[in-house]
């Protein structure tokens, strides 16, 4: 067995409003409860020495839900990506940012801020909003972000949901069937025990 680790792991942490549904809960209460679990994981990777993760926090599809759903999710967003900031992540937020929708308080993240493992938190990010920035710019929007090695989705969903397309072409995916906020650490060493079975020729 190979002994490796992805450089670049993509997160798309799935079923926060079905965790709270199955819990007699409002859907929105789930989001508060995936920001430990984000925190955590955060961590792990940081420990383990990986280079750089990508992680979903919402799409320009998920702001046409319910208010109390998307104050909830930008609520839970900014207080998660204020939290792995101050533990020295080198964040950079990616999104249309000229939308009501993104908040405020990720602006000063549309650069990258701080030194530490580099993390991509995708914020009002829409897939042909990224592609768009080959008509305008030449380049898509998201290009400061590396090609992706290993995503993994929480929830059971089998798909990437426009999840950093160009950067996912060659990314081996692993799906979890928990949601999101009963996340284990055990959910990530089993997605990277497999990750090392994987044959990683990329088309060569």
């Amino acid at each position: 067995m190979k002994n490796i680790l992805p450089r670049h792991v993509g997160f798309i942490p799935d079923g926060n409003r079905r965790w709270a549904q199955s819990r007699n809960l409002a859907k929105e209460e789930g989001y508060a409860h995936g920001v430990l679990p984000g925190i955590e994981l955060y961590e792990i990777c940081r420990k383990l020495d990986i280079e750089e993760l990508s992680i979903y926090g919402f799409t320009k599809d998920n702001t046409h839900r319910p208010s109390t759903q998307a104050n909830a999710f930008r609520n839970a967003c900014c207080i998660f990506a204020e939290e792995i900031a101050a533990r020295g992540a080198a964040l950079l937020v990616v999104g249309d940012d000229e939308s009501p929708q993104y908040p405020a308080a990720l602006r000063r993240f549309r650069s990258r801020q701080g030194v530490g493992i580099k993390v991509n938190f995708l914020i009002n990010y829409g897939w042909d909003w990224d592609l768009q920035g080959l008509r305008t710019d030449g380049q898509i929007r998201s290009r400061e972000v590396s090609r992706i090695d290993l995503i993994v989705r929480w929830g059971g969903g089998r798909r990437l949901s426009g999840f950093l397309p160009a950067q996912s072409v060659y990314a081996d995916i692993y799906v979890v069937e928990q949601y999101w906020p009963d996340f284990e650490p055990s959910h990530f060493e089993s997605a990277l025990k497999w990750f090392k079975y994987q044959d990683r020729t990329l088309g060569g």
